[in-house]
């Protein structure tokens, strides 16, 4: 290989519902090169192939270059929402098949009388029992009858089952049972996936540890497919490292740890962005901030608070509890594809359903016919009215105009009346998701700033931060592919948890310190497994805690150092803290349970620079590139704005509302009573006019 050929280049591809997004990454002279190409949904590999081998061409760089590849991933949730995962069996306690679909004494919602379970991924006559049994305190009851499981595999065998899920009761305790099934599985069903529960969720409720050791089951193959694809698209395009995929904490892992542990991917691509935006929000002096990640399917919100994502260990995702540590991000059905309606009662809606990357958009001319977000910001002017990615996506501005009234028509509106309506109930949408974040974990949005990044999120930033009187907000240099420079800003992490009950007084501390030790153990194992060196290695603890009598509890973490009786009186002001931000109050004297211990494990690996650049010499008004008119309900007319190209404002530019900024991933809008400072890193700052200071 020539010596200006060597492997430098480290790049980012996330995978989105409309649009694939590539980052390019030069550490040797910091620069950043993006790219977007349309999403390949029946083989998101293929989009992911295309996409860079034409971005490395269009910045005159070659594959052999590449040294790294991290990926963002929509298979595991593209899996859970169509329901195409693999054959899965469940093998369990006797007497427990049920519980997977028993669920929880609790309704989703209420008051919702129609509401139908997300049936398990595992059917009833799939589960099957053995006649083992394990006591709460780790001791055994009933052994486990090896010739028994044989028996079990070979109906599994006949049922031609693709993966086997191990859940039996107490196995965080006592995990030799179940490691014991898996060794005779895969002697007995070779070629099927097989995930114990003791492996993937080694924590107390047997119903939150069975489904997600379950979903784990269901996704395996479907995850092995996938890469089996995507590793060979990669190597034929030039491109040869192994890629990694982020987790749903933030962190990345190896292709060969994600085929293991799919579950731990279902939130990868938002994860990303977060993380992105956790680094680039840093940076620029703003550790408190809301993000906000509109593409073209949905909109993604997550809180950080002083500088670090709230991290949740419980969630549902698409209806199927996940027992595993993830950014606390909510999502909704607002996208710039999210289609418009109008409801049985004759209201406005728009979404959760959307147009997708093919057909898109009315005004993508791709054979679909009912209004999107998009149709409707190209109608009122705030979008180009006849291209999109600096010329490459062509835009038929008649056609979302002839979509638009004819819903218009219907609801006995003016048509841009019902463009704006349109934009109105999805800001809507999107307010309601930042405060399942904020308002409903106990934090202000007032307090922080709104960080709009995605293809669609600083089009609408404006107006949703209106909406929820935040004060501040902030516009990565490169919005639209924030979650793919995410992945080039990130380490890699890894989560290990204990199931433990355990009294937090001078009696728990042997315990406690015995469970850190046992999971500082399996740490150093990955990090050897990933080639870290000790210098690059991380971790820090947590545990899960609740008073006694509670239900439910909260992480708090834990000092660093040896476990002594100062570690009781942190821990126990730190869980007197928590409860007070999520409930209001706490109980100094009350006894204290711990139900978990936890460790975070982080790999630092090289990742991108974020440099400040030289401010500006000249004036901000030599970026405009003409006027476009735009409907602005607030003055109820059409109004001349000025379209600046984002790419010529540098630092210490100010641009005054309202105001278009153009660039070839994502367009933000400014408006009137408000003003965009250019920081050093590029950042767009807007601020409402009577907050200046």
């Amino acid at each position: 290989m020539m010596a200006d050929k060597i492997p430098s280049l480290r790049v980012g591809a996330d995978t989105g519902g409309t649009f694939t997004d590539i980052s390019i990454y030069d550490p040797a002279t910091g620069k950043l090169s993006v790219w977007k190409v349309s999403s390949t949904n029946a083989d998101p590999s293929e989009a992911i192939a295309t996409g860079i081998a034409e971005g490395l061409a269009a910045y005159g760089r070659t594959p052999d270059e590449v040294a790294y590849v991290g990926h963002g991933t929509t298979v595991a949730t593209n899996a859970l929402i169509t329901g195409k995962f693999a054959k899965t069996a469940m093998l369990t306690t006797q007497g427990f098949r049920d519980v997977i679909e028993i669920r929880r004494q609790m309704r989703p919602d209420l008051y919702d009388l129609q509401q139908v379970k997300t049936p398990p991924l595992a059917p009833r006559d799939l589960r099957l029992e053995l006649s083992e049994r394990v006591n709460f305190d780790g001791s055994v009851r009933i052994p486990l009858d090896e010739a028994e499981v044989r028996a079990r595999a070979a109906t599994l065998r006949a049922e031609g089952v693709e993966s086997v899920a191990i859940g039996f009761l107490f196995a965080y305790l006592y995990p030799d049972h179940e490691e014991t099934v898996a060794r005779i599985l895969a002697e007995e069903l070779p070629g099927v996936f097989i995930a114990s529960s003791a492996d993937v969720a080694p924590e107390y409720r047997e119903f939150e540890r069975f489904s997600t050791t379950v979903v784990n089951a269901a996704l395996g193959p479907v995850m092995k497919r996938y890469l089996d694809r995507l590793r060979p698209r990669l190597q034929a395009i030039g491109v040869q490292p192994e890629p990694r995929l982020t987790q749903s904490n933030g962190g990345v892992i190896s292709a060969a740890e994600a085929a293991m542990y799919p579950v731990r991917t279902v939130l990868s691509g938002p994860a990303a962005g977060v993380m992105g935006a956790l680094e680039i929000a840093g940076a620029a002096g703003f550790p408190d901030v809301i993000t906000f990640d509109m593409g073209g399917t949905s909109s993604d919100v997550a809180l950080i608070d002083k500088g670090r994502p709230q991290l949740v260990t419980d969630a549902v995702v698409h209806g199927h509890p996940i027992k595993v540590p993830m950014l606390d991000i909510h999502a909704v059905g607002a996208g710039g594809g999210s289609i418009a309606w109008i409801d049985a009662g004759g209201h406005l809606k728009v979404g959760p359903q959307s147009a997708g990357a093919v057909p898109g958009p009315v005004c993508y001319g791709k054979g679909n016919t009912e209004p999107t977000v998009t149709d409707a910001n190209v109608v009122l002017g705030v979008l180009h009215p006849t291209h999109l990615l600096d010329g490459r996506l062509p835009i038929d501005r008649q056609a979302a105009v002839d979509a638009i009234q004819a819903l218009a028509d219907r609801l006995g509106m003016g048509l841009m009346e019902t463009a704006q309506g349109i934009i109105a109930v999805a800001t809507a949408n999107m307010a309601k998701a930042i405060r399942v974040v904020s308002v409903e974990r106990g934090y202000d949005p007032r307090d922080y700033a709104l960080m709009a990044f995605g293809g669609a999120g600083p089009l609408h930033a404006a107006r949703l931060a209106r909406e929820l009187d935040m004060p501040r907000l902030l516009v990565p240099r490169n919005p639209g592919i924030m979650c793919s420079m995410g992945l080039l800003l990130t380490d890699l992490k890894t989560h290990f948890a204990l199931g433990r009950r355990i009294r937090l007084n001078a009696e728990g501390l042997g315990a406690v310190a015995e469970g850190f030790a046992t999971l500082e153990a399996r740490a150093e194992g990955w990090f050897a497994q990933q080639g870290i060196a000790d210098a690059d290695r991380a971790t820090q603890r947590s545990l899960d805690m609740r008073y006694r009598g509670q239900g439910f509890e909260l992480p708090v973490d834990c000092p660093a150092g040896p476990i002594t009786d100062a570690t009781v009186a942190a821990l126990r002001e730190g869980f007197a803290e928590a409860h007070r931000q999520v409930y209001g109050y706490a109980f100094p004297d009350e006894p204290i349970d711990i139900i978990a211990l936890r460790l975070a494990a982080t790999g630092h690996v090289p990742r991108a620079r974020l440099s400040a650049e030289e401010p500006a010499t000249g004036p901000a008004g030599a970026a405009i590139t003409g006027t476009r008119d735009v409907w602005l309900p607030e003055r109820g007319t059409f109004a001349a704005l000025p379209l600046y190209d984002r790419a010529q404002l540098q630092p210490g530019h100010v641009v005054k509302g309202p105001a278009i900024l153009n660039q070839m991933d994502s367009t933000t809008l400014v408006l009137d009573g408000q003003t965009v400072t250019i920081d050093p890193y590029l950042n767009l700052v807007i601020a409402e006019d009577a907050d200046e200071a």
